[in-house]
């Protein structure tokens, strides 16, 4: 028996480490994200529970984030202007860059055409390469004024309206978990004013702009693309982006990715109508409707927290669930939310609230109750995770956001034109 009891302490370490994704290695194939206040997450602000943590995101995260989706008006539009291009990171990724390669964790961004990576990763690496004005790339940016050809290119970027920074454009070797991408494009951070939402060691792009992550590795990954987001009240908040057709899902329903001339960054999709229960919501005429000449209609985004409707949309659907919940003690409002209610009942039974259903070209996206509830952990209260566009932003644009997507397998095909949508428990 000692001696078994020996064999067991041995082999504990072992065992603990396999069993804690904190030390899961990325594969080719999977690479793990890591929600921004993960338990794994090197970034993380503080120990808050799931329910503070989305309501912090909502506060802080999404009307910047919706006014930026909103700003891309056209695609003329410079990659790297003096808007504010991305916003708050959400999902963190690990990658390494250089020869030889240097880690670091990278913000996800599905909406961002040009990754930035922090210049302390190159002072070592042999594949650096800082590229001059005279490249063709630099002409995608906002170069700062340039002496000669042979100088720099070099611009200045604002973030998530708390943080600017300054960068040369310049190519390494990026590495993503099995996969090897030479001369990846990027801009490599020589200084910045960085508030507490800015990616302090990088961001990689997932939008169709040019210089995106896509755009540069199409003989490799083809423009295709999966990720799985982990539910917020998953202790570890481990997802998993696969890039590449391969060991993408077979067998997924799909509606038509569009391609929005006047936003030609995003991931547009045709969503028709909302059901709250069994009762389709009645909306304002054009209210979900695509329309490339206005860049109305709307989107799937990972970085936006919580599913936005136009206001006169989101009014609506919030009073058929209000009308179907019938809450005893009325509602109240937390930040974002505006239909928080107690859950608590004398008989102790809860009654289930109505489903949630986005009904798209294809497909109809029915929301599990935690995509469309998010509960509090202090008290019986429950909150429709759904909530208006802020009022100060271009109202065309609706968003199905992370909250929504969590545990489903969203796939972007570009050259296939589709979205896809499978359940998928990635926690």
């Amino acid at each position: 028996m000692a001696l078994l009891h020996c064999f067991l302490l041995l082999l504990l370490p072992y065992s603990l480490a396999t069993l804690n994704p904190c030390s899961s290695p990325s594969t080719t194939g999977d690479i793990t994200l890591l929600h921004i206040n993960s338990r794994c997450s090197p970034l993380i602000s503080s120990h808050t529970t799931p329910f503070d943590s989305l309501l912090q995101l909502t506060r802080s995260n999404d009307p910047a984030r919706l006014s930026f989706l909103a700003s891309l008006s056209t695609s003329s539009v410079p990659i790297a202007s003096g808007q504010h291009i991305v916003d708050t990171a959400i999902y963190l990724l690990r990658a390494s860059i250089g020869s030889p390669p240097q880690s670091l964790y990278l913000a996800l961004d599905s909406a961002a055409d040009a990754s930035f990576l922090s210049t302390s990763n190159f002072s070592s690496s042999s594949t650096f390469q800082p590229l001059p004005c005279s490249s063709s790339l630099c002409s995608l940016f906002t170069p700062l004024p340039c002496s000669s050809p042979s100088s720099l290119c070099t611009y200045n970027q604002s973030y998530g309206g708390d943080s600017s920074f300054s960068a040369a454009l310049a190519q390494d070797t990026l590495h993503l978990a099995g996969d090897t991408i030479p001369a990846f494009t990027f801009g490599a951070v020589t200084s910045a004013t960085a508030g507490p939402s800015f990616p302090k060691q990088g961001l990689l792009a997932l939008g169709r702009g040019p210089a995106s992550l896509l755009s540069q590795t199409t003989s490799l990954y083809h423009s295709v693309f999966s990720y799985c987001l982990p539910s917020y009240n998953s202790y570890y908040f481990s997802g998993s982006l696969r890039l590449g057709p391969l060991r993408q899902p077979v067998r997924i329903r799909s509606t038509p990715l569009l391609f929005n001339p006047h936003r030609p960054s995003l991931y547009y999709v045709n969503l028709t109508s909302v059901s709250v229960g069994r009762v389709r919501v009645i909306t304002p005429p054009n209210a979900f409707a695509f329309d490339p000449n206005t860049g109305a209609g709307t989107v799937v985004d990972s970085g936006t927290v919580i599913t936005r409707f136009v206001a006169a949309a989101y009014t609506a659907i919030r009073d058929e669930f209000r009308r179907q919940v019938n809450a005893t003690n009325g509602y109240e409002s937390l930040g974002a939310f505006d239909t928080c209610y107690s859950t608590a009942t004398n008989d102790g039974i809860v009654t289930a609230p109505p489903a949630v259903t986005l009904h798209l070209d294809g497909l109809d996206l029915v929301l599990p109750a935690e995509n469309s509830l998010i509960h509090s952990s202090g008290r019986p209260l429950a909150c429709l995770a759904l909530a208006a566009a802020p009022a100060n932003v271009n109202a065309v644009v609706n968003v199905i956001a992370s909250y929504q997507q969590q545990n489903h397998r969203v796939l972007v095909d570009v050259p296939g034109a589709r979205v896809g949508f499978a359940r998928e428990l990635c926690s």
